[in-house]
């Protein structure tokens, strides 16, 4: 859209896709996480018109992926600054803004800018996707990912990572990386991924979006 054309949608609700450019095994793009949010956005908007989608922010922090080729990080300090300063320059148009994280390494700057944000008296909120299942690249986003395009997803080159469940795992993947417990990359197991299953997945998220959106603009005046 052109300047004007984003004066005259002020009172809609801006959306920020926040995702990650970072290894998802040897099966899914390094923009797993960006193509999820982005995803999630355009779905949400064609349920309400009271959106309005931004450029995705397409690296986040990733350093537990530092190990695996491709992944570009910027640290948990430089993404919350960006956040911060791009919610800032966001809601001198915009009442509203969401960042929606498909990433759950974002998720500390992801707070933390939207806690100064709203400090400063901004409207601003952040919502993620909460999938039930594996962690990463395992059958939970691969199945997303084969809904969404599954010509981006190599599953014969699929193979399990870890098993171990999140909880048990955590300590490590901060202190050392996911190299350290998944030579792969992989917290899951990809292998029987379904797209009816992603699709399934989607459907859900998006009625929480829709939900907290519309709640949101109704009692926002």
């Amino acid at each position: 859209m052109t300047s004007p054309e984003a004066g005259r949608v002020a009172d809609a609700v801006l959306v920020v896709p926040v995702g990650a450019t970072e290894q998802h095994g040897p099966h899914l793009p390094l923009t797993t996480d960006t193509d999820i949010a982005l995803a999630l956005a355009r779905r949400l908007a064609v349920r309400t018109r009271d959106v309005v989608i931004a450029p995705a922010v397409a690296y986040g922090s990733s350093g537990e992926h530092a190990a695996f080729p491709g992944t570009l990080s910027l640290g948990n300090a430089v993404t919350e600054r960006l956040l911060l300063e791009l919610g800032r320059s966001a809601t001198l148009t915009w009442r509203r803004i969401l960042l929606l994280s498909a990433h759950g390494g974002n998720s500390v700057p992801v707070r933390r800018a939207v806690a100064q944000l709203r400090a400063e008296g901004r409207d601003v909120r952040a919502w993620s996707p909460s999938w039930p299942g594996d962690a990463h690249a395992g059958h939970t986003e691969t199945s997303v990912m084969l809904h969404l395009d599954a010509g981006r997803v190599d599953l014969r080159s699929a193979a399990p990572g870890v098993l171990e469940p999140l909880a048990s795992l955590i300590d490590a993947l901060r202190s050392r990386g996911v190299h350290a417990v998944s030579t792969n990359g992989v917290l899951g197991d990809p292998t029987a991924a379904d797209a009816g299953h992603g699709r399934r997945l989607l459907d859900a998220a998006t009625e929480e979006l829709v939900v907290l959106v519309d709640a949101w603009t109704q009692t926002a005046g």
